[in-house]
């Protein structure tokens, strides 16, 4: 088996256990808030790839949408960002003030100017964050239930992470998730639900 096929598998035995894990935080009973909705999400404040600051408060009002991924992912995160380009690009003019923020949980590697190039082959409303350090990203993660890991490779290492699209409503509640095993009908049906609700 070459490295690359190692790793791809690797990476989607992981997506599987981290799709579980997550689906645990979601319906844990200790995590209800009592509202309904999932205790997801928080304040925060990233560096955008253009070197502005992107924070909960400045979101305030706008619905918008948050992955965390990683530029070296095989897989996963390229796909993921197509999936929604091609969603966003189906919604028509009732998308194009929404945002999708990709938190890199690689910051060693992925530099600001890294992932400007990297959300630059996809849709322009895709907005990379890095944060400063480890320490920013693990609150961050924390806030949003989203588990990573590094995991070292024959030649490298990679990353194992939440695979999920979080989508978070103008007031900054958790909304739903987009999921790559989900057709783009019922995906764009989601969205078009968020931006209904304004």
């Amino acid at each position: 088996m070459n490295a690359l096929r190692w790793i791809r598998y690797t990476v989607w035995a992981a997506i599987a256990i981290l799709t579980g894990a997550m689906l645990y935080l979601l319906l844990s009973p200790e995590k209800d808030t009592g509202t309904g909705v999932a205790a997801i999400g928080g304040p925060f404040e990233l560096t955008a790839h253009d070197g502005s600051r992107v924070s909960a408060a400045s979101l305030a009002g706008k619905p918008y949408a948050l992955f965390f991924g990683f530029t070296h992912c095989p897989d996963v995160c390229p796909t993921s960002m197509m999936e929604i380009t091609n969603d966003l690009v189906a919604l028509g003019t009732a998308a194009k003030d929404f945002r999708v923020y990709f938190v890199t949980v690689d910051p060693a590697r992925d530099t600001a100017a890294l992932l400007k190039d990297y959300v630059g082959s996809f849709d322009t409303r895709i907005v990379g964050l890095v944060p400063k350090d480890e320490a920013e990203l693990a609150t961050m993660a924390r806030m949003f239930r989203a588990i990573y890991r590094r995991v070292e490779t024959p030649s490298s290492y990679t990353m194992d992470h939440t695979a999920s699209i979080y989508l978070m409503d103008a007031k900054g509640q958790f909304f739903g998730t987009l999921d790559s095993k989900e057709t783009p009908a019922v995906r764009q049906a989601k969205l078009r639900r968020l931006l209904a609700r304004g």
